[in-house]
Order: structure tokens, then sequence, then C-alpha cells
């Protein structure tokens, strides 16, 4: 054979490898059943300078503060704290007021924000938690062979991306909700108890209709 078609035929052969190894490099790798694409939860902290007494708010700081919550749309899921270097009872009370008409709780403790709190001012902070699946979807994977037995690479990302989505809270994604302990027997057992005392249907017998003859 003419070197000069043997070097055209090892060329040929060692394209074909090299798309081969390619094409072998893109298979799954995971070969377990949890999904690679796991939710991150994101906490940021958002905060809002009010004016504030030891008598508490004032009536026009209270509407400023009223306005600021519905401007972040504050709901189920959010954390609101004060930072208040004097702790004025009042102040607080003032603000959680305005929180429970969004159903928040004030929390304990406050984060540590950016900047001092000036004299004469108290900082509420809102907490708030996103929860996203980064990387889905994912259809980096270009071969079809799987010699791994793994799954894809986009496994789990709609799953995962849905409860993300929908979840209420994103810190139960990290948590969980977390139960006090206690059991109520009394109220617990009311289900049951109410339908084994029920009377029968039948019990008091047929009652008796007129037929028309």
């Amino acid at each position: 054979m003419p070197i000069a078609s043997t070097r055209k035929l090892a060329g040929v052969l060692a394209l074909s490898l090299g798309v081969t190894l390619s094409a072998c490099g893109g298979m799954p790798t995971n070969r377990g059943l949890e999904s690679i694409r796991q939710p991150v939860v994101e906490r940021n902290n958002f905060a809002f300078d009010v004016k504030a007494a030891a008598s508490g708010l004032s009536i026009a700081e209270q509407a400023r503060l009223a306005d600021w919550f519905d401007t972040m749309d504050l709901r189920y899921g959010d954390r609101i704290s004060i930072d208040d270097p004097m702790m004025s009872p009042a102040t607080r009370d003032a603000i959680a007021k305005l929180a429970a008409r969004h159903g928040i709780l004030v929390s304990e403790g406050a984060p540590v924000t950016a900047g001092y709190v000036q004299p004469g001012e108290a900082r509420v902070i809102i907490t708030r938690s996103t929860a996203t699946v980064p990387g889905c979807p994912d259809w980096s994977e270009k071969s079809d062979m799987n010699y791994n037995n793994g799954t894809r690479s986009g496994y789990g990302c709609a799953i995962n991306s849905n409860l993300a989505a929908m979840v209420a809270n994103p810190e139960d994604l990290i948590t969980g909700q977390k139960g006090t302990g206690e059991t109520v027997v009394t109220t617990s057992t009311k289900a049951i108890q109410s339908y084994r005392s029920q009377a029968p249907t039948g019990e008091g017998g047929l009652s008796a209709t007129a037929s028309d003859e």
C-alpha cells in the first residue's frame, strides 16, 4: 500500500476514534437515584429605617412602614425582625401590629445588616428566602449510549423545580417544620369517638309513609 494511502487511512481511524470517545464522554455518570439537581435556598435581607421614640412610632411612620410592607408584598415565609437600640416595647408593639395584618409574627433577634442604626431610629428587617434549581434544564449530554446505567443529566429537574417554585416557605427545604412534641389526646381521638357514638341510621326502624292506592 502506498505511504500516502496509509497516512490517509490512519487519519480516518484517528478521527473516528476521537468522535467515539467524545460521544462516550457525554454519557450519564450518576448511577444513583438521587438527582444531582437539587433546590438551592438563597436568603436576602431587606432593611427599612423608621423614626422611633420611647413612645413608639408616630402615625406618619406607621403609614410609611405599612406602605413598605405592601410594596414588598409581605407574605408567608418572610421573617420580620427589629434592630432597635432603645429596645422600646412600644416600637415593637407598633411594628408587630402592622406585620400581623399580613399574618406575620415578629421574630426574636435581628440579622447583621450594613451600616449603623442612627440614634432615634429603628431598623425593620425582612428576611426572605427563595428556592431555585441551578443548571436546570440540563441537556448537556449528547450521547444516547449509557454504559454506566446512570440517570440523565436533567433527571430530577422537573419535580425539583416545581417543588422549589410551589413551596410556601423555602426554609422548609432545609430544616422542615418542627413539631412541639406534644399530642393532645382529647383532640386526636375526637373524630373516632364521634364515629363510635353515632347511632345507626336504622336503629329507630322504618318510618311510616302514606302510599297511594
